[in-house]
């Protein structure tokens, strides 16, 4: 029993002292697809939100905190004055400011207004209001979409 215990140390020392290959790998980069410098005549270029993006992000922002107060059954407060700068802010690209836009901007403005006067049906009138925004997103500018239907209350 104790030549076994003596072999089985013995091995296991051999075993555990041999130098173990390591496989390398290289990495080649492809210059042509990432830098660390830009190049000359592009300069990095800060996003900045045009006023009209930077209106709906707080129009967003006040939709899902009425809705929050819908759904906690709180009253729904005053209409924020400020969404009608709908009408007047600037966008990122003044040709999206046609007639289209500003038809659905009237009707997404009264959609707004009628949750804020008649608190009875608040929360078909908000799912209303929603709609009324999904509906000039299809026609105009699709991408938040998804974000505005996380908006609608089921009943």
């Amino acid at each position: 029993m104790k030549r076994f215990f003596i072999v089985f140390a013995v091995s296991i020392l051999f075993f555990s002292c041999q130098k173990k290959e390591e496989k390398k790998v290289e990495i080649k980069k492809d210059s042509t697809s990432c830098s660390s410098k830009p190049s000359k005549g592009k300069e990095f270029e800060m996003y900045e939100m045009s006023e009209m993006a930077a209106l709906m992000e707080q129009m967003y922002v006040e939709n899902v905190r009425l809705k929050d107060r819908i759904k906690n059954g709180e009253e729904v407060g005053k209409f924020p004055d400020y969404f009608l700068k709908i009408y007047t802010s600037k966008f990122t690209d003044e040709s999206d400011n046609d007639a289209f836009f500003k038809q659905n901007a009237k009707l997404y403005i009264k959609a707004q207004q009628v949750i804020y006067s008649d608190e009875k049906d608040v929360i078909k009138h908000f799912n209303d209001g929603v709609d009324a925004c999904i509906k000039c997103h299809e026609s105009k500018c699709g991408g938040p979409i998804p974000k505005i239907k996380k908006l609608y209350i089921e009943e």
